[in-house]
């Protein structure tokens, strides 16, 4: 017992020894105050500075600043400084890293490209020695923010049917330090967990670096009106001061649900149809997806062929008209005997024209007639009447009145339907108008004059039908002094021309005579004669002059002819009898009769043409000038 009290003692002598001790080290601390920040916040790969001011109540000799950082329990001291010098120590983990600051309330360390490891707490110890002592400490906070999130979404997409919640998409945000947080959002609404129609299921990973990343998958149980819908995920981390969001794209999941009704259109043509259009019907389920489509008529079991919701009516007629169904074929289709739809399909029509009369209509001078042109068709139509392209009359009535030859010819009718271009027919009714030949020119007796030996054109153009026949009577000029130039005739027209010399006063009466009866159209000609001048009087005497010159040398010289074959007679020279003597004057009478016999048909001749030459066609005397060109030539 003795000893154990006597063991005791020292053991009770320590404490209060330490309890003194710690008494004297407290009043020592209480001599500084020490200001530092409880933490500082930076970015990773950034500098960061903790600052440590202190104040004396006493000024002290010396003062002796060191920093420590723990690691694995124990302090480390990383800088130690006082009045004499300044140190960072060596072998550490800021040995190269760090640098203080002094200034005249404290010091302030630096700290350079921090890392992650060095979110921890910085010491920082003063020491005044008599003038006291204090120590504070700092919580270095670093950030690093991860990267824009990704989103994807179900590829095969999910189906309303599932009863219990499916994934529809996945989130994906990559090292961040702090761990970031993923929120989902439908149309920028925030997803919360509800049990049986939402809930998340996140996976965090730490990489090799500390840094974070986080996987959130959506589970959710989709309806019909989530087709539409847009679902993106949110992703907010730390900084330094602040905590920041980012936001990923929307994106539209694929809901497969069942077809509950369809639609049937008509894709083309725009506005109505018409026959021989190409006519294109679509039908469409609202299920997805699409389910297959058929057609077919109404009370009629018979499919119509067709292609992916398309039916395509080539060259459409009117029977085609009536109303065509479409079906859905789908497996998950709500009662199937329901989804159907129906369009009513019209196809117009404009038949051909018919005119009455048809073809042709013949109508005597003065009469009237009532033509009518119409069109079965599926619409209102509208006629116009037209004469030679050019417009004669709207309605499908056209009346004739009073006819005459210019009424005569071609009418076309044309029906349209004002409603749908491009339907359209036409007929047409020719007309022929009969009656008595009819002169172009009002005027049926024409008087001309013209100078004797001149041509004149006369001209006569008629019409009738049935077509007339034109002939000429002349009377006054020679029968041969005239000649038709032209002549033609078109349907209810025939037209003659004729030149004429006029040699005298002239009569010329154009007869137009069809089985109607006749026409006539007169022309007048009166002849103006040549005046008579002395220059065709005295070429007369200077050719007679000519003549009678002629006449007398040809005696000369059957004279000297005659000498000649006598004085060869006398001489004997010619070798011939008395036979033959009387043959040379047989010749010789003979010849000389033949001689003056010729000279007498010549002397007529001359004189006859010279008479002819003087004369005018008409029988008067032509000019002197004439005369001489007549004879001349």
């Amino acid at each position: 017992m003795d000893n154990s009290r006597n063991m005791a003692m020292p053991n009770t002598s320590l404490l209060l020894f330490v309890l003194q001790m710690c008494t004297l080290a407290w009043q020592a601390w209480a001599l500084v105050d020490l200001r530092m920040e409880d933490t500082v916040e930076v970015y990773m790969d950034e500098s960061a500075e903790i600052p440590c001011l202190y104040n004396f109540t006493e000024q002290p000799m010396m003062v002796m600043i060191q920093w420590f950082v723990e690691r694995e329990g124990h302090r480390v001291r990383i800088s130690f400084s006082d009045l004499t010098m300044q140190k960072v120590d060596e072998d550490t983990s800021y040995s190269d890293r760090i640098s203080v600051q002094s200034n005249s309330d404290g010091e302030t360390l630096t700290i350079q490209d921090v890392k992650l490891s060095d979110e921890r707490e910085f010491f920082c110890q003063v020491s005044g020695l008599s003038a006291g002592s204090a120590e504070g400490k700092t919580l270095l906070k670093v950030f690093d923010p991860p990267e824009p999130p990704v989103i994807e979404g179900v590829l095969s997409g999910v189906s309303v049917s599932g009863e219990s919640p499916a994934k529809v998409a996945s989130c994906e945000t990559r090292e961040g330090f702090p761990k970031p947080n993923i929120t989902w959002y439908r149309d920028h609404i925030p997803i919360h967990p509800t049990s049986g129609l939402a809930n998340m299921v996140t996976l965090l990973t730490k990489e090799s670096s500390g840094l974070y990343t986080v996987q959130s998958e959506l589970h959710y149980k989709v309806t019909k009106e989530d087709k539409d819908a847009h679902f993106s995920c949110e992703v907010s981390y730390f900084v330094p001061g602040a905590v920041r969001t980012s936001e990923s794209k929307g994106i539209n999941i694929t809901v497969h649900y069942p077809t509950t009704s369809v639609e049937i259109w008509k894709e083309s043509p725009e506005g109505l149809v018409k026959e021989g259009d190409t006519v294109e019907l679509r039908c469409q389920g609202d299920g997805n997806p699409p389910a297959p489509i058929i057609f077919n008529r109404e009370q009629s079991d018979v499919e119509l062929d067709s292609s992916q919701g398309v039916l395509v009516l080539k060259e459409v007629s009117r029977a085609d008209s009536g109303v065509y169904e479409c079906h859905s074929l789908g497996l998950d289709a709500v009662n199937h005997d329901e989804v159907l739809d129906t369009l009513q399909l019209t196809v117009n029509y404009l038949d051909p024209a018919v005119v009455v009369p048809k073809d042709s209509e013949v109508m005597l001078k003065g009469e009237s007639l009532t033509a009518t042109c119409n069109a079965l068709s599926s619409l209102e139509t509208s006629t116009v009447w037209f004469k030679d392209g050019v417009e004669v009359g709207r309605g499908h009535i056209m009346q004739l009145q009073d006819a005459t030859f210019d009424t005569a010819g071609q009418y076309d009718c044309e029906v349209t339907v004002p409603s749908l271009p491009g339907l359209l027919t036409s007929g047409f009714v020719h007309i022929i108008v009969q009656g008595v030949p009819q002169m172009k020119d009002a005027e049926r007796e024409i008087e001309l004059t013209e100078k004797v030996g001149g041509w004149v054109n006369l001209s006569c153009e008629v019409r009738g039908y049935p077509r007339p026949v034109i002939t000429w009577s002349i009377t006054g000029s020679q029968s041969q002094s005239w000649r038709e130039v032209v002549k033609g005739e078109m349907e209810d027209q025939v037209y003659s021309v004729v030149m004429l010399k006029v040699t005298t006063d002239t009569v010329a009466v154009c007869n137009s005579t069809n089985d109607f009866g006749i026409e006539t159209k007169t022309y007048s000609i009166r002849s103006i004669p040549f005046p008579q001048t002395p220059t065709a009087r005295k070429t007369s005497v200077d050719n007679s002059g000519v003549i009678i010159v002629v006449i007398i040398v040809s005696i000369l010289l059957l004279a000297i002819l005659g000498s000649v074959f006598y004085f060869l007679y006398k001489k004997g020279k010619l070798p011939c009898g008395r036979s033959g003597k009387q043959d040379i004057i047989n010749a010789y009478s003979t010849k000389e009769k033949t001689n003056k016999d010729d000279i007498v048909v010549e002397m007529k001749a001359k004189k006859i043409e010279e008479s002819v030459l003087l004369k005018g066609v008409n029988g008067e005397q032509k000019p002197p000038n004439d005369q001489n060109s007549t004879l001349s030539s």
